[in-house]
């Protein structure tokens, strides 16, 4: 019974930390909107919302409309959508590959999406079909096919998997660099590099409503096979013994962690560290359970992305910092911490 009392409270305290992460969540959103040059408040961002959605007029200037509909919610929804889709895609790929330190682009989809946009910007092939974010898809989708391919001929076990994803990264990194040196100009290798940091610059209610999509339908797939991953978790054998597909659930999630990732990076750029540190935060409140882990991760992710996008549009004002350099500021002190831990375990 006492052993069993942390564990009884931690559930008890789910709902109530899910309905104060959403509410935090909100506000963070409301917050981050009025800040900027712009004399807004968040009243008035209510106003507007709720005008936009039918329920009476507000007395704001159509600039201010402006700001707030068409500039700065798309943005702020569009990276508590990419925050909460790397934070879930993180946390999935620890427990599939048995690795804390594994993350979304492990399986080269970062890599493979840059060159995708690469080829479009720099060499305009496709340009006119696909635009800056079907090639970036179409490349990640690549590069995870590459993935597969490497892994499948492996053996396909999780090391081979991460193997895989590592000379994938490496490919297609090289061939990102090559285009981009021999070539860009200038102007595209600027537009090039911070693109590759990641970028919610170009925000636009389309982005919003597909990636909001995509991570919704793959959250509730994750969510579906919370008891596989938590059976992952002691391995395949063990898995295996209590007749979960191993083979075939390693191979769904992969490939909806990849799709996620793909369609975030396609519309934001390479935002790195949200899904390797994360998802270690959320384990630290609510333990490695999935089916709490997921959404608290997801929510964790989305706040935290909403301030680091934030941040990284006001810090320089007029100027703005990639958010992947806000993000790695941020995650590489986490990543040495998590790195120390690990070693002071197995001392």
């Amino acid at each position: 019974m006492i052993g069993a009392a942390p564990a009884l409270r931690r559930t008890i305290a789910v709902p109530a930390l899910a309905g104060a992460g959403f509410a935090i969540l909100l506000g963070s959103i409301a917050i981050a909107i009025t800040i900027g040059p712009a004399d807004l408040a968040v009243g008035d961002v209510a106003r507007v919302v709720a005008s936009h959605l039918g329920f009476g007029d507000h007395p704001l200037t159509r600039i201010q409309d402006g700001i707030v509909w068409d500039l700065r919610l798309p943005r702020t929804l569009l990276a508590a959508i990419c925050g909460a889709g790397l934070a879930i895609c993180g946390a999935i790929m620890q427990s599939l590959l048995r690795n804390p330190l594994a993350e979304p682009f492990v399986l080269g989809i970062s890599s493979g999406a840059s060159t995708g946009a690469v080829v479009v910007l720099v060499l305009g092939v496709g340009g006119g079909l696909v635009g800056l974010s079907g090639g970036a898809f179409a490349g990640a989708v690549v590069a995870f096919g590459l993935v597969l391919v490497l892994a499948g001929a492996a053996g396909g076990t999780p090391d081979r998997v991460l193997l895989s994803g590592v000379a994938a990264t490496q490919l297609f990194s090289a061939l990102t660099s090559f285009i981009v040196t021999s070539s860009a100009d200038a102007e595209q290798t600027r537009g090039v590099l911070f693109w590759l940091l990641g970028s919610l610059a170009g925000a636009g209610w389309s982005d919003v409503a597909v990636c909001g999509t995509v991570c919704a339908a793959g959250l509730v797939v994750c969510l579906a096979l919370a008891p596989a991953l938590d059976a992952f978790a002691f391995g395949e054998d063990a898995a295996a013994s209590l007749g979960i597909p191993v083979g075939a659930i390693r191979l769904l999630l992969l490939t909806v962690t990849a799709l996620i990732t793909a369609t975030l990076v396609s519309a934001a750029g390479a935002i790195g560290f949200v899904g390797l540190v994360l998802p270690h935060a959320a384990r630290a409140i609510v333990g490695p359970g999935h089916r709490r882990l997921l959404p608290v991760t997801a929510m964790i992710g989305a706040i935290f992305l909403v301030w680091v996008d934030t941040a990284a549009r006001t810090l320089f004002d007029p100027q703005e910092l990639p958010v992947g350099v806000v993000t790695a500021l941020v995650g590489v002190p986490a990543f040495a911490i998590i790195l120390s831990r690990r070693s002071g375990g197995r001392a």
